[in-house]
Order: C-alpha cells, then sequence, then structure tokens
C-alpha cells in the first residue's frame, strides 16, 4: 500500500453540501483509506462577498453526518495549518513574490475596460480570446504612469504557447494548448488571489499525492499544471470524476428534488444509505451487488473502475436503498431513530419512560416494511400520536360513503366495548361476530375500520392498530366517524 497518499477537498462554504460535493468527499476518503493515506479538509473562502459561516457550518456537518472523518484541516488542525484559505494570504503573498522575482509572473495594469475591449474585438473577429499579453515587458516609466494614475494592478503568469497534457486516471490522456489559455491571473488588483492559483499553492506545501475532484474542473487543470512547473514543482496525479445527473443527462439541480446532504438527512435518509448510493454512482463493481459495507467499499473502490459519463440520480433507487438499511437496523435503533422525526413533527413530546417507548417500539414493528424514510413514521403512525385524525377524502369517499357503513361502525362500536383484553384473538371474535349478525363478510369490513380509526387506507395491519390504539380511543374513534358520516348525509 501507498504510505504517501494525501488527498483533499476544498469546498467553498457559499452554500449547502451538494450531493455532487459530497460523492466527490467520498471517493476521496475512500481512496485514503484504502491507501492508509490522509484524507485533508481545507476551506476555499477567497469569495468573501459569498462565504458564509452558516454555509462552512452545514458543510462540516454534512461531512460528519455522512461519516466522513477527517485527517487533517478545518477544526483537526496540522502540520499544514492554516487550512482556511482567508488565513494563508501571507504565504500566498510569500509565494507570488518568488513568482515575480524569477521573472515566472508580472504586473499587469490593465483595466477592466480595457480588457473587455480586447474581449469585443476577439468576439467579431471571431476568435477565442486570450489575453494580449501587453503589460508584459512595461518599462519602469509605463509602469509608473499607471501607478500615478491610481490603476491597481492584478499578477499574471508568463505563459508559453506548448502543448500541456492532463494525464487523468479516469478519462485517459487530455491534450490542452496554452496558447489558447494566455497569460494567467494569479492575484487580483485586490491582493486577493484566485482559487486555481491558491489551490495549487496549498497543493504543494501540503504535499497532495493525488487530486480527485469533479469533471467541472478539468478545464482548470491544465491552467494549474502551468502553475506547478513555474514553481518547479511535482505534478500530483488527477482523476475528474463524472458530474451528478438528472434523470434526463442534465447537471443535477433544484428542478431535479433535493440536491443537498442536509436536505436528505431532514427527510429522513440514513447516511449509510447515502454513502452505499453515492458510491455506487458512476462507479462500476459487477452487475449483481447493490449493498455495501463500508469496509466492503474501502477493499473494493477503485478509481480505475470509475465510469467517464455522469452518474444518473435516481431517487427512486436511493429510497429502496434506504429501506433497505433501514430494515437492516435493529428494532431499538430503529425506534430511537424516529424519535426526533416524531418529535420535529409535534406528535412525541415529554418525557420518555418505559412504557411509553415499548409502545412505540411495537408501533414501529408494526408499520414495518413500509418504512423507506423516517419521515414517514409520520405518514404510517401519525394517527397513533393524536386525538382526533385528519381523514383523507378519497379514501373517505371509497370506503365509508356507502350504505350500511354507519350501521357497521356502531356495531363494531359495541362489540368492541364489550372486550376485555384488546388481544388479537378477541378483536378477530369480535370482527366475525358482529359480521355474522349483521349478514356481512367479516373481510370487507377491515378496509372502512382502517380509514375510521386512521383517516386512511393504507398503514399497519388492521389488529395491531386496534391493540396499539386501545379500547378508549377505537370507541371514541368509530364514535366520531359515525357522527361525521351522519352530519355529511
Amino acid at each position: 500500500m501507498n504510505t504517501n497518499v494525501r488527498v483533499r477537498i476544498a469546498p467553498s462554504p457559499t452554500g449547502y453540501m451538494h450531493l455532487g460535493l459530497a460523492r466527490t468527499a467520498l471517493f476521496n476518503w475512500l481512496f485514503a483509506r484504502q491507501n492508509n493515506g490522509k484524507f485533508i479538509v481545507r476551506v476555499d473562502d477567497t469569495d468573501e462577498s459569498r462565504s458564509t459561516e452558516e454555509s462552512l457550518s452545514q458543510i462540516l456537518n454534512s461531512l460528519k453526518w455522512l461519516g466522513l472523518d477527517w485527517d487533517e484541516g478545518i477544526e483537526k488542525g496540522g502540520e499544514y495549518a492554516p487550512y482556511v484559505q482567508s488565513q494563508r494570504l501571507d504565504i500566498y503573498a510569500e509565494y507570488t513574490k518568488k513568482l515575480l522575482e524569477t521573472g515566472k509572473a508580472y504586473y499587469c495594469y490593465c483595466t477592466i475596460e480595457e480588457l473587455e475591449e480586447e474581449r469585443k474585438k476577439a468576439q467579431e473577429a471571431k476568435r477565442a480570446y486570450t489575453y494580449s499579453g501587453k503589460c508584459r515587458n512595461l518599462t519602469e516609466d509605463q509602469k509608473q504612469k499607471y501607478i500615478s494614475e491610481g490603476r491597481k494592478p492584478s499578477i499574471r503568469l508568463f505563459v508559453d504557447n506548448k502543448p500541456i497534457i492532463v494525464k487523468d486516471i479516469i478519462k485517459g490522456d487530455v491534450e490542452y494548448r496554452s496558447g489558447l489559455i494566455g497569460d494567467l491571473i494569479l492575484v487580483r488588483p485586490n491582493g486577493i488571489p484566485v482559487y486555481i492559483y491558491a489551490s495549487v499553492v496549498d497543493d504543494i506545501l501540503m504535499k497532495i499525492s493525488h487530486i480527485i475532484r469533479a469533471d467541472e474542473h478539468l478545464a482548470n487543470t491544465p491552467k494549474q499544471i502551468l502553475i506547478f512547473e513555474a514553481f518547479g514543482a511535482t505534478l500530483p496525479e488527477f482523476a475528474h470524476v463524472p458530474l451528478v445527473l438528472g434523470n434526463k443527462g442534465e447537471k443535477l439541480s433544484k428542478r431535479h428534488g433535493a440536491t443537498s446532504v442536509e436536505e436528505y438527512k431532514k427527510m429522513g435518509y440514513l447516511p449509510e444509505a447515502m454513502i452505499n448510493y453515492l458510491a455506487r454512482l458512476g462507479w462500476s463493481y459487477d452487475d449483481e451487488k447493490e449493498i455495501f459495507t463500508l469496509d466492503e467499499l474501502i477493499r473494493d473502490f477503485s478509481l480505475d473502475r470509475v465510469g467517464k459519463s455522469g452518474g444518473i440520480f435516481d431517487q427512486q433507487k436511493l429510497l429502496w436503498l434506504n429501506g433497505e438499511y433501514l430494515m437492516k437496523m435493529d428494532i431499538e435503533s430503529r425506534t430511537k431513530a424516529v424519535i426526533p422525526f416524531l418529535q420535529e413533527a409535534s406528535l412525541f413530546d415529554g418525557e420518555i419512560y418505559p412504557e411509553k417507548y415499548e409502545w412505540l417500539k411495537k408501533i414501529v414493528i408494526a408499520v414495518g416494511e413500509r418504512l423507506k424514510t423516517l419521515t414517514q413514521i409520520e405518514d404510517y403512525a401519525g394517527f397513533f400520536f393524536v386525538d382526533r385524525v385528519q381523514y383523507d377524502e378519497d379514501a373517505v369517499k371509497k370506503h365509508l360513503k356507502k350504505e350500511g357503513i354507519v350501521d357497521a361502525m356502531n356495531g363494531l362500536k359495541a362489540k368492541f366495548m364489550e372486550t376485555e383484553a384488546f388481544n388479537e384473538t378477541n378483536l378477530e371474535n369480535a370482527i366475525k361476530s358482529y359480521a355474522e349478525s349483521a349478514g356481512l363478510n367479516a373481510g370487507k369490513l377491515i378496509q372502512p375500520l382502517r380509514v375510521a380509526l386512521t383517516g386512511k387506507s393504507v398503514g399497519p395491519g388492521i389488529f395491531e392498530t386496534l391493540m396499539l390504539l386501545g379500547k378508549d380511543r377505537v370507541v371514541q374513534r368509530l364514535d366520531d366517524v359515525a357522527k361525521m358520516l351522519v352530519l355529511q348525509t
């Protein structure tokens, strides 16, 4: 194993953690763990106007929720601290000074208006725009003139016209010509380094061995290679992973639904399921195995089996996978997992004493495999926690708006009132007894009874529902629904 593997992610704190970034972080983490290497988290916050503490907190919390622990970086510290770019400006200034002193970089005094004019002329001539390089060889007099005008210079890298080969683990060799790139801006007039420059300095100093990042950064790679070369630094290995795409092959966005890790956490998805799903999104193992333990992912993951084309995000497959993970949980863990979601929905408050917990556990057992996300506990079992249920109009119309239903609800209510112990045998006998006395099919009473008690046509088994509600609430709900139906006729 390579003990010198050092990989990183460098998120910008300008929003939540997108699923694409989460998958990139996962691929880096798996690669580091597989090779006994180091996974580093540093922060690219040089876009001061958009960076926020709230965003940074959300990103770090998402990494922690996913279980992607990092070895060095923000909050952890390490040999190459600080790991926040806005705190490293003196370091970038020192390295920029070296480039200026060795003639690898120069001051550019062009204004925004002048650069825009160059761009406009290139557009009119129907050619790709690259900077003209007119500030490359300014005399001291010219520089002083610009300075006296109050111009604040940017700093550019001298770029020669030559081929650049990006050797990519996933994509193979990709060739660019530096002449189509032009002299790169390294530092803006306000003194803040641009991302591609600060990132290279950090990668050099932090001894990053592999840069594993999203496909959309491939266009930055030849520029960054030029910067590595300007410093005489050894190039890391590159691997550009395909984008996470929507169902029609377009870049995943809000119109496809939830796109951030935080949203899926709030919707009741499990981190283990999300890790499993993201790992398989664009990475092939075989055509059969879908569910992987974390140890299996660490053992089996490889960059050379990451596809070149984008991975289609399939919400239904993630939902199925989450349901599988929920069912793998022991009942104690599953019960504890639903409690925060019941509390969030204001359904489960106060002290959780042992009897109350055991009752909740039985509800979770009764819901069973229907539960695909933790928030669905409200959909399938919310009626257990309220005094008055909300009735689904379609369910009422289909199952309760029938001749004889009011009599049936009153008749069942009377039988249940006579039932001493609310167990499955006694309840089944009560339903059969009423059905025989009324000349009805007992089986045809189940759905009307379910809707009367729960407000829905789908839910746990009817006998579990009756037992968990208890006699008093069952009688009350049958009385309520009979009165409601009478009023509606």
